[in-house]
């Protein structure tokens, strides 16, 4: 497979999920296909996520768990090529996996399963992948011949030049730059006319400054089920302390709608209205303190931090000492604590970057930059970005099919 340096009809820069799915979708077209990766592996990402299981789906993939500038530019994408696709592939090759919380799909051994998968459907189309491969530049060529691409790349301290017909961006963000992101795709929409959208840390964790981040270390490892809103988004996750502040599904949903300035509630008894149960609670148990009350629904360690934050002076009171307007301020206190976190953690532990190439720019059926014949920008490049629970997984693979069906 050598003279694919020579003779590829596709290069594709990226060897993550978009890519390989790009890869082995586009090969399997007839095309022959080179894929050159960075980073001294391919599919890092993929094998990090989900704890090492992979979240590779969900059974329920809608438009609106997808962040976009144009909130319809994903939907062609998602209808071509589906969950369902996708799980038939993870069960033709026999794949062992688990449905979770809010219909997510997990690897039930390991992620290594997907990206094993993955590289076997690339091997049998005689797809090839070059990693260490350090980009050096790219130019459109202006020439009659087959070849609209020239690729510079550096690998093995050797300087190789490679032409193309079809050039496939799938470089991934600034996300956890140690996995291999990196902000190349951007540069390169902007070397070809392509607007870029201003980019943000998202699925991350936020950190405090105040008080609350002393809070939040002493709970740390707590983690409890609460409702989160922010900006007329809401989500019911759980939430998990730790010593710079919060985390957890819930903190990273929420964070992709936070901005720096903005506060965040929490519902800490999103099944309950904490005012009503305390009264009632009052009326049946008049003796029992308050502490002990709060103690029958919440950890006792956050019990003693909220009762020292909000109500020190009735810590120790009975519900009979406390009055019912007393109790609707602690029940409303409980349902919806306002905090105002001071930052996110950036992109080093984010899971994904929101924003990126304007989808204006590109075409929704086929990827493909609009005026820019044979250049096509698929995955986490794009301004689209999913919630957490295996929406950025599924964007990669309908994306990357998409591009690869015409590359």
């Amino acid at each position: 497979m050598a003279d694919l340096w020579n003779n590829p009809d596709v290069v594709i820069l990226g060897a993550g999920a978009a890519g390989l799915m790009c890869a082995l979708t586009a090969a399997q077209q007839g095309r022959r296909v080179l894929v050159l990766e960075k980073a001294n592996r391919v599919g890092k990402k993929i094998l990090m996520s989900g704890g090492g299981r992979c979240n590779f789906t969900n059974y329920i993939v809608e438009p609106e768990n997808y962040i976009c500038g144009n909130p319809h530019f994903p939907k062609a994408a998602l209808k071509r090529y589906t969950p369902w696709d996708f799980i038939a592939l993870v069960e033709l090759y026999q794949i062992p996996y688990e449905e979770r919380k809010h219909t997510q799909l997990f690897c039930l051994n390991s992620a290594q399963d997907i990206l094993a998968m993955l590289l076997q459907e690339c091997a049998q189309v005689g797809v090839q992948i070059q990693t260490r491969c350090e980009l050096q530049g790219v130019e459109a060529l202006a020439g009659v011949g087959s070849s609209r691409y020239l690729v510079q790349v550096l690998v093995e301290e050797a300087s190789r030049t490679i032409e193309c017909d079809s050039l496939v961006i799938a470089t991934g963000a600034l996300s956890i730059p140690t996995l291999g992101g990196s902000g190349a795709g951007y540069e390169l929409a902007a070397q070809f006319g392509l607007s870029v959208t201003n980019r943000r840390a998202g699925l991350v964790p936020l950190m405090f400054s105040d008080h609350i981040r002393g809070l939040c270390g002493r709970l740390s490892g707590l983690a409890l089920e609460v409702k989160v809103s922010c900006n007329g988004q809401s989500f019911v996750e759980n939430l998990l302390f730790t010593h710079r502040g919060m985390s957890g599904p819930a903190i990273l949903q929420i964070s992709n709608y936070w901005l720096p300035g903005d506060s965040i509630y929490l519902d800490l008894l999103p099944a309950d209205d904490a005012a009503l149960w305390l009264i009632e609670a009052k009326r049946e148990q008049p003796v029992v303190h308050l502490k002990t009350m709060l103690t029958h629904k919440l950890a006792k360690s956050l019990v003693t931090e909220l009762l020292a934050l909000f109500w020190p002076t009735l810590a120790a009171s009975s519900l009979a000492d406390i009055t019912d307007q007393q109790l609707r301020q602690i029940g409303e206190q409980i349902n919806h604590w306002q905090l105002k976190p001071s930052a996110s953690e950036g992109y080093r532990t984010a899971e994904v970057t929101l924003g990126g190439v304007d989808t204006d720019g590109i075409s929704s059926k086929t990827m493909e930059a609009k005026g820019q014949p044979g250049l096509y920008f698929i995955g986490e490049v794009l301004d689209v970005s999913g919630h957490l629970g295996g929406f950025n997984f599924q964007w990669a693979w309908s994306s990357g099919y998409s591009a690869g069906l015409v590359a």
